[in-house]
């Protein structure tokens, strides 16, 4: 504002001076300073390089100084329109460049879940109603347990029917076996009798066809005994349909039916609810899809990530134990391939509830103390934004390795360089001026 003020005032007092001196109007000897220079340098006080310039006797002459005037109203102007048209600055969050590890992985697209090793949901083969509900829901079983029984009143009479008929048959067959084996005495009695010459030979053929037929008899009525045990192990089939047992050590998670209701069986292809259902939870591992297109890479044996919601801010390892040989099409567009993942350490996790969700991550590389970018500073073909004093600059950066929060830089980037994370915000773009929001990220 004072080398403004200088300038308008030297040119007022040059026009006053012409209208005064027309002979001031001419050019003054370079060898003797004019008043005028006296009296501007005591107003301005210690003058710009520029004021003092313009002062020195040698640029004097008007139309030097109109130009040299003109010169620094334009420069004025243009410094004037580059300050205030450089815009408000943009706040950025930026991640420091350093060092670290990065892991190739693939995630499940859905939420994975935490399954039984053995787990069963009983029905009764045939349907009837509830008599007997001999545990509850939480309860701890062992193999072979009673669970729950069926009315059966009839069946245990066609049982008692059946094992009378058997002791019956027992008896018949006793009587016949004994008069069988009296027969055959008969018949050794009456040969050696014919030997002697006491008998005929018809009396000893007449013994030995008795006993004969007696044998036959006896024969006849053991079958009859094992027809009747054949019954009785019917009546007991048959009893054995309307009963659950425990077919292993395990928890009992539901029961569907009360004492007093009508339970029916599961017919093929109709999905009725279990009567019972039976968890061993001594034995978990999750399941989970992954997306066709990763699948390729999966492979039983490689190590896991396993994060569950129920247990936040942990993480558990695991092992790929079996990758399955189809493509699951629960959706058209979403086509997955199930994996099976085991604990490494189940018994440090504590307890699970079976149907937890979880989430997987296969760890297919790793790379350790490598120089990495983070995967949110990442656009589109490898380009970065570069914070550069204030200015963003963009970059492309070739990369290794990467997952979802971590990619290994292999050029482009150097250490301690600072990249913009935050590139859904507006206005961030090459070339911005920017403010950092907050301090670097640091690296894991």
């Amino acid at each position: 504002m004072t080398l403004v003020r200088w300038i308008l005032g030297e040119m007022m007092q040059d026009k006053d001076a012409k209208k005064a001196d027309p002979e001031r109007a001419q050019p003054a000897s370079p060898a003797s300073p004019s008043a005028g220079q006296a009296s501007a340098t005591g107003r301005i006080g210690v003058a710009p390089a520029a004021a003092a310039f313009m002062m020195n006797q040698s640029l004097r002459t008007p139309w030097l100084r109109r130009g040299l005037i003109a010169l620094i109203v334009v420069g004025a102007v243009v410094a004037a329109a580059a300050w205030f048209g450089r815009g408000k600055a943009v706040p950025v969050v930026v991640a420091e460049i350093a060092r670290g590890k990065v892991e190739s992985t693939v995630a499940n697209t859905r939420a994975g879940t935490v399954e039984a090793c053995q787990r069963t949901r009983l029905s009764t083969i045939t349907g009837g109603r509830i008599e007997v509900l001999a545990v509850k829901e939480g309860d701890r079983v062992k193999k072979g347990q009673l669970l729950m029984k069926l009315w059966s009143d009839d069946q245990q009479a066609q049982q008692a029917l059946a094992l009378a008929q058997l002791d019956t048959a027992r008896k018949r067959a006793g009587e016949a076996c004994t008069t069988a084996a009296a027969a055959e005495r008969e018949a050794q009695r009456q040969a050696a009798l014919r030997e002697q010459g006491f008998v005929s030979s018809a009396g000893e053929d007449k013994a030995r066809s008795e006993a004969d037929a007696r044998r036959a008899g006896c024969a006849a009525a053991n079958a009859e005994v094992r027809q009747a045990q054949a019954r009785v192990n019917v009546t007991r089939v048959e009893q054995g349909r309307t009963v659950l047992v425990a077919p292993f050590n395990g928890t009992v998670a539901k029961i569907v039916g009360e004492v007093g209701e009508y339970s029916t069986p599961s017919p093929p292809g109709v999905p009725t609810p279990p009567a019972i259902d039976l968890i061993d939870d001594s034995c978990l591992y999750v399941k989970a899809p992954l997306d066709e297109v990763d699948a390729p890479r999966v492979r039983a044996g490689q190590p896991v990530r396993i994060s569950i919601d129920a247990l936040p801010k942990r993480s558990f390892a695991g092992t790929v134990k079996r990758v399955a040989p189809y493509v699951s099409a629960v959706e058209k567009q979403a086509r997955t391939v199930d994996i099976d993942v085991a604990f490494d350490q189940p018994g440090a996790i504590g307890p699970l509830l079976v149907g937890y969700s979880a989430d997987v991550e296969v760890i297919l590389g790793v790379r350790d103390n490598v120089l990495r970018v983070p995967t949110a500073a990442l656009g589109a073909g490898g380009r970065v934004l570069v914070v550069d004093g204030e200015t963003l600059v963009e970059r492309t950066v070739r990369t290794g390795l990467a997952n979802w929060e971590y990619a290994e830089v292999l050029e482009g980037l150097a250490a301690g360089e600072r990249v913009v994370t935050s590139l859904e915000r507006e206005g961030v773009k090459a070339g911005a001026r920017v403010v950092v929001e907050a301090a670097p990220a640091k690296a894991r």
